[in-house]
């Protein structure tokens, strides 16, 4: 007969990488919340690290990360851990043998890596590191090339390369559960896609932003500046039917200049659609329109799952929206000829945020998730310059620079109620709250301005944040 063992007690450990560290946690809390687990963090536990330790959860939980994390390069079920070899050995002959046994039958092969953050170790090195842990009881057979269960041991020499020392801060070791979706970055990469525009978004900030607003199978996902539909892209890898809107008609019918180096205008099926297509979803796509997001065109019916998307700063492209300074008058009948070109108005960022924020208030279903990009001028950033309003939940703000004096912050917003009659609708216009954010109108000038003082014109180092 079998033997049976129970397993109690697990611990999970991450290894994640060291890039868009403030994205991390609440990447990982968005895709645990999706399994309706909690964040429950183990020993040693620090955010800016690369190994974070987990508690509370199941091998089928760890693996759901794996399956959607663009942070997380792997994942081993923690058997012991330690300060030293010593320390080492000591937690993994405490680690209970149930736990263990199961891995280490006779009829089973298996393999051990050593992997090192901020430190190289020859191949000799690596081998010492084996051999000393002949004290656990493997008794299946060495594959270096198809083992049935794979080992790992991971030393942690810190994060200062300037200042690696002699031996590992701390040493884990466990078995390996899985690989996280880095290589998404790598197979979605920009430069490999078909259809591309100026400010089309990065591939891993994509993902995060999916991440972020827990897209899931089945969701219907919209992006109200849509531009070369980078974010229904990702959206779509995950199982979601996306949408978008944007009012640069060429950009929506793939039409007007490349933006490729040595291509001077865009081919005849150079598209959304055909971005989609090239990484086999198309079958997720609704469509795209043109639409001024200024002024919805949507039901009060229309309800999406998650709201995701990246609107202009006026950098590298404009903003600007459907309107007239002048008082011109409409036509009688309120219909216009098929050849007429609206006229268009500056799109102020203040004002652009707060539709986005009151669109969202009135569309999202409860429960669903805003992430979007707001652009800030550092050496005046403070945390209440954030829209809010008062159907939206703030769940995280993340910061990426781009620059000593510019950065923008990915906001996630959760609905958490439904806006009850004017009172709500208006509010996002009343909160004083928001009045800090007018400041931002001048984005654009204050962006050259700091590209201007770098050159050496009128330069004031006690305004600008270091990089």
């Amino acid at each position: 007969m079998a033997t049976t063992y129970s397993r109690s007690c697990l611990q999970f450990l991450l290894h994640l990488a060291q890039d868009n560290l403030d994205f991390r946690l609440p990447e990982i809390k968005a895709l645990l919340a999706l399994r309706g687990k909690p964040f429950l963090p183990g020993v040693n536990f620090k955010e800016k690290f690369p190994f974070w330790c987990l508690d509370g959860l199941c091998e089928d939980d760890v693996q759901g990360i794996l399956a959607r994390s663009v942070c997380a390069k792997s994942a081993i079920e923690l058997w012991g851990h330690g300060h030293t070899h010593s320390e080492l050995k000591t937690s993994l002959l405490n680690y209970p043998s149930e736990n263990m046994l199961p891995f280490m039958q006779k009829d089973s092969s298996y393999r051990i890596n050593v992997y090192t953050f901020n430190k190289t170790l020859v191949m000799e090195d690596r081998i010492k590191r084996i051999d000393a842990l002949d004290y656990l009881p493997f008794r299946g057979t060495v594959s270096l090339k198809s083992p049935d269960h794979t080992f790992c041991l991971w030393e942690d020499y810190g994060t200062d390369p300037n200042n690696i020392p002699e031996h590992p801060n701390y040493i884990y070791f466990g078995r390996w559960i899985g690989d996280g979706q880095r290589e998404l970055i790598r197979s979605h990469s920009v430069k490999n896609r078909h259809f591309i525009g100026n400010t089309s978004m990065d591939a891993g900030l994509s993902f995060i932003m999916a991440n972020h607003a827990r897209v899931k199978e089945n969701d219907v996902v919209f992006d109200p500046f849509v531009g070369t539909g980078s974010l229904l892209v990702a959206c779509s890898q995950f199982g979601a039917y996306v949408c978008g809107t944007d009012i640069d008609y060429n950009t929506i019918h793939g039409k007007g200049r490349s933006s490729r180096k040595n291509q001077k205008w865009r081919g005849p099926d150079e598209n959304i659609r055909a971005n989609l297509r090239q990484y086999g979803t198309e079958r997720m796509y609704l469509d795209v329109m043109v639409s001024d997001a200024s002024k919805p065109v949507w039901r009060d019916a229309a309800l999406f799952d998650a709201i995701i998307t990246d609107p202009p700063y006026g950098i590298r492209e404009s903003t600007r929206r459907t309107g007239s300074n002048r008082d011109n008058a409409r036509p009688p009948d309120g219909i216009y000829m098929e050849s007429h070109v609206p006229v268009s108005q500056a799109y102020h960022l203040s004002d652009i945020f707060t539709d986005l924020l009151h669109f969202s208030a009135h569309h999202l279903v409860m429960g669903g998730r805003l992430v979007y990009w707001l652009p800030i001028y550092r050496p005046e950033y403070c945390e209440e310059m954030v829209p809010l309003h008062p159907c939206l939940r703030l769940i995280s703000n993340c910061e990426q620079t781009l620059s000593s004096h510019t950065s923008r912050r990915l906001i996630t917003m959760e609905k958490i109620k439904e806006p009850e009659g004017e009172l709500d609708s208006l509010a996002h216009l009343a909160d004083p709250r928001l009045s800090p954010y007018q400041g931002h109108n001048a984005f654009r000038e204050k962006y050259f301005g700091g590209l201007n003082k770098r050159c050496g014109k009128e330069e004031d180092k006690s305004n600008v944040s270091g990089e």
